[in-house]
């Protein structure tokens, strides 16, 4: 065996090792979805010794269900719509419009990356309190566009800075305003990078589990995370129902993601290479 063969075989073989580090944990909740809660403590990982879709139905027809998966859509569309629009702006302007302090702002708002969400929770639970925002979507949706910002706004620019210069000045000097280069010309060329940060957001939101723990107690606008109480107990732990609903409730963060893989790839390689 030669070293290219050697190499691609070794390739395959770690790529293998880390889809089924990812794929494992997908296939072990739903395997699990169709099992009793004796089968999982004696047979957690196998096939299901009779498969009961009994959880999955019982899941499906329950109304609580579709009002989570409901309020973690508009939460997450709304959280992704938000983030795209401010995010896309503001590393437009770093990009395409020189000014004093423009660098130290940048940075300033960069450094949100380094800055733990979980350590502002409890002025973030005061904020939105003093707010009056408390048991309400904006409560959700807000905190998850900010903290998100940073992330966007680093790609966004990212992209924006292998545009080419000389289509702006073109533009310009046809009497083309900044705002209308950034509607007319700017966000069709980035549909690579919207469909890159529009995922990444997504998918945080959808499976954001603290902020709603904190800001939400009306059961009614619960997301799909704390809808999974509703299986825990005083003494008893439904764990079969719990990977039933986790299964059927993550499929739509799977498939968005899947069917945006493409440009993912685009988005992120589009500003890695200068020139």
């Amino acid at each position: 065996m030669n070293s290219a063969t050697f190499r691609n075989t070794l390739r395959v073989i770690v790529l293998i090792l880390v889809a089924s580090l990812v794929i494992g944990p997908l296939l072990a909740s739903f395997f699990g979805g169709f099992k009793s809660n004796a089968e999982l403590r004696t047979n957690p990982l196998g096939l299901p010794d009779t498969w009961n879709a009994e959880n999955y139905v019982a899941i499906f027809l329950d109304g609580a269900f579709w009002r989570y998966l409901g309020n973690s859509l508009l939460i997450s569309s709304m959280t992704v719509l938000l983030t795209l629009v401010v995010g896309a702006a503001a590393a437009y302007v770093f990009s395409q419009i020189r000014f004093f302090g423009s660098k130290m702002i940048l940075s300033y708002l960069l450094l949100g990356l380094m800055f733990p969400f979980a350590a502002a929770i409890l002025p973030l639970f005061i904020k939105v309190r003093d707010l009056g925002l408390l048991d309400t979507y904006w409560a959700v949706i807000l905190p998850q566009t900010a903290f998100g910002l940073s992330l966007a706004i680093l790609l966004f620019k990212a992209f924006f800075d292998q545009l080419p210069r000389e289509l702006f000045e073109a533009a310009y000097v046809d009497g083309c305003s900044y705002l209308r280069f950034f509607w007319s010309f700017t966000l069709p060329l980035s549909t690579p990078i919207l469909a890159t940060v529009g995922v990444f957001v997504f998918v945080q939101s959808w499976n954001n589990f603290l902020l709603p723990l904190v800001v939400l107690n009306d059961r009614s606008i619960y997301t799909w995370p704390l809808g999974m109480m509703q299986f825990q107990g005083e003494y008893l732990t439904q764990w079969n129902m719990i990977l039933a609903f986790v299964t059927l409730t993550i499929t739509p963060a799977v498939i968005f993601f899947l069917a945006a893989q493409k440009y993912i790839v685009a988005g992120l390689t589009g500003g890695s290479v200068k020139g």
